[in-house]
């Protein structure tokens, strides 16, 4: 199992090639190169191109997570948009407008039949009403041998839009399909992202939103402004006295008095191998160690 850090999730226009020149020295986990909503359809051709360009070059060079987001499967551009990652490569593909297992399936077959690498992992976009309520059938297309479905992606500005629903500070209107989605991203081992926070000027609004979907469970959460980055790392990375805790379970587990049980005491405490293995996830995620080293406690 590998586990990777996806805290923080920019979105980059292909048709913006300023924003491309700088995108890797940004500081974000995950850039998005994005050929769907951001771009214009008369400057589609020339993002592609720009996107082509930037991933000849090295992209994220090793150091950034680099995801291309095609236009819808089936669309009159997703064709080229595919054969152009084929060409180039990536680390990943975002499929939008992903509304059931039908979906996936589909959009796994079409990189396959574009000649991109069976192993590039594909990311689904979850942002209309009827893909959140078949998000547990999405979600079960994790493992696919051809292109495997490994990240699930909110899309909550089309989601408010699909449900006539209000945006608040509470995000009262999605609250519940937010944690829906969190839950079978779980039950299948898929990491997922939360949406946007469209006001970058905004940061304590921007703070609050990352502590609740944090709350909720998600791994990171998408991003439309570099500004942004910093808070979100920070929110969505573990804090000290989680660190800590964790550490203490995992030497707590590896003494030899603890070998084979299934719950120990720690600090008047009932632990239980799961905390162990969240311990784990805790520690690489905050660079203090890595999953190999864990993998024998």
């Amino acid at each position: 199992m590998v586990i990777k850090r996806r805290r923080s999730v920019l979105y980059v226009p292909g048709s913006n090639m300023k924003a491309l020149a700088k995108a890797a020295q940004r500081g974000a986990d995950c850039l998005v190169l994005d050929l769907e909503d951001a771009v214009a359809p008369q400057a589609k051709a020339a993002a592609r191109e720009n996107i082509a360009g930037f991933l000849r070059g090295g992209g994220g060079s090793g150091k950034t997570e680099v995801i291309v987001r095609i236009n819808a499967p089936g669309s009159a551009g997703a064709g080229a948009d595919l054969e152009m990652v084929a060409s180039v490569g990536a680390d990943g593909v975002l499929a939008p407008k992903i509304e059931g297992a039908q979906d996936v399936h589909a959009a796994a077959g079409a990189l396959k039949v574009a000649g991109v690498p069976e192993t590039m992992p594909l990311w689904v976009m979850m942002e209309t009403p009827l893909a959140m309520l078949n998000a547990a059938g999405i979600a079960a297309c994790a493992g696919g041998r051809v292109c495997p479905l490994e990240v699930l992606v909110v899309g909550s500005n089309d989601l408010y839009a699909g449900l006539r629903a209000r945006p608040t500070p509470d995000r009262a209107g999605i609250f519940g399909l937010l944690g829906g989605c969190v839950a079978a991203a779980r039950a299948y081992g898929l990491d997922i992202i939360d949406g946007v926070y469209n006001d970058f000027a905004d940061a304590a609004g921007f703070a609050a939103e990352c502590h609740q979907g944090r709350v909720l469970g998600m791994d990171g959460k998408s991003l439309i402004h570099p500004a942004q980055i910093e808070t979100c790392n920070r929110l969505f990375s573990p804090d000290e006295a989680e660190i800590l805790w964790s550490r203490a379970v995992v030497e707590a587990f590896a003494l030899p008095e603890n070998a084979g049980k299934g719950a120990i005491s720690l600090d008047g405490c009932m632990v239980e191998r799961l905390h162990l293995e969240a311990a784990k996830r805790v520690l690489v995620l905050a660079g203090s160690g890595s999953l190999t080293a864990f993998e024998n406690k």
